[in-house]
């Protein structure tokens, strides 16, 4: 194994020492030769496993043809990627960008712009307690983290806090300088609270009713994660804003931000970035559109979905947990109990990689064409798990 000089990045979050160097599909290998079964995959990064063929290869094709033109220009992955969202969406026009919180920060601006143009300058955006939205200034401001609240003081203006799932702190919010409403369908790093459906159409009135843009941040949510292409679908409503990132790109940083024609009012010189749009990124976009928009792949996610469901209800039963929450392939479990981080660092000794994103919860985010076979080796490795957690308490 070689020894490698871990201070010379900086020190942003705490790491295991293992050192991963090849992926494929459910699995990552360290320089050890250990194999991981991942059921993170880059917090829904890799939504058709590691190194996926489809992406690998247009990845590769694109970098011998061209890297990027500068977005001073048009590239031809770029159009037919936005034409492919723009065909498969509610939306009318795509910006792309390389991180979620940069598709998220350009839908704050895009709202803004908008507030400025038809609501008479308004810009306050509503977003709600628990929501995360990404880590530039403004996304942070945006978000209900609660441990982002004393960070990076001064924060960015403008955002007021409303409450999941409940109509009437979104109504009570609303005043002239409101000019939209933000949310994630899903809360992912609260624990995957998901809201309602009845709530996002309840939503949907109530913007339309203030001339508010509606704005579904589906960073987690999109690209097949919840059984639908995108979440919004379930619904039976649609946003007037959207932002993908995470599986989009399969692997690589790409994110977008789709907007309706009523919305796109961007002007020259408004937004930009040197790698947006990139050929390479784009052509791995559209090769990943290609698999997961494919309706036999969306029926297997929800089906595998429903399975890995099922099989955690199974495990909350025999070992006296809480609930699953969720859609699809985003679950949680919540385990009523302060244990999640013993429970994600034994599953990592044991070769399992999995996921706390409050101690009293373990959130589930397989690649999509995760198999059962996968799905019973996680479940085993987390029951064995619980077992000895459950004798140790009972001899304590």
């Amino acid at each position: 194994m070689t020894t490698h000089p871990y201070d010379a990045l900086m020190d942003i979050t705490a790491r295991p020492k293992a050192v991963f160097v090849r992926g494929a599909g459910s699995y990552l290998w360290d320089e050890g030769r250990k194999r991981y079964l991942d059921f993170v995959q880059g917090w829904a990064v890799n939504c058709l496993g590691h190194s996926p063929p489809a992406v690998a290869d247009a990845l590769a094709s694109q970098a011998k043809r061209l890297l990027t033109p500068s977005p001073a220009f048009y590239n031809e992955p770029s159009l037919k990627l936005a034409e492919a969202l723009v065909a498969a969406s509610a939306f009318d026009q795509v910006f792309f960008a390389n991180s979620g919180a940069e598709a998220n920060e350009g839908a704050i601006k895009l709202a803004r712009k908008y507030g400025s143009l038809h609501k008479g300058g308004a810009f306050e955006i509503i977003s709600f307690e628990g929501g995360f939205h990404g880590r530039t200034l403004a996304t942070m401001s945006a978000s209900g983290k609660k441990a982002f609240e004393p960070l990076f003081e001064p924060k960015v203006a403008g955002f007021k806090k409303a409450k999941l799932n409940d109509i009437a702190s979104v109504e009570k919010l609303i005043n002239d300088n409101t000019v939209a409403v933000m949310l994630e369908p899903i809360q992912g790093e609260s624990g995957v609270w998901p809201a309602t459906d009845a709530f996002l159409q309840q939503l949907r009135t109530l913007t339309e009713a203030h001339g508010l843009l509606l704005i579904f941040d589906e960073i987690q949510t999109g690209m097949s994660r919840t059984g639908k292409l995108f979440h919004y679908e379930h619904t039976g409503i649609s946003p007037d804003i959207m932002t993908l990132g995470k599986g989009i790109g399969g692997g690589v940083p790409l994110a977008a931000l789709l907007a309706t024609e009523r919305a796109s009012c961007f002007e020259h010189g408004d937004q930009g970035g040197t790698f947006n749009g990139n050929p390479i990124m784009c052509a791995a976009g559209l090769a990943v559109l290609e698999e997961v928009g494919k309706p036999d792949f969306l029926k297997q996610v929800a089906e595998t979905g429903r399975l890995l469901e099922s099989e955690l209800q199974k495990v909350s039963a025999r070992h006296g947990l809480g609930g699953v929450r969720g859609r699809g392939l985003l679950l949680a479990l919540d385990l009523k109990l302060p244990i999640a981080p013993g429970i994600v660092a034994q599953a990592f000794d044991a070769g399992v990689l999995l996921n706390a994103p409050q101690v009293d919860t373990l959130r589930f985010m397989p690649a999509l064409n995760v198999t059962k076979a996968e799905i019973a080796e996680m479940i085993d490795c987390l029951d064995g798990i619980l077992t000895k957690a459950g004798a140790a308490r009972r001899v304590a």
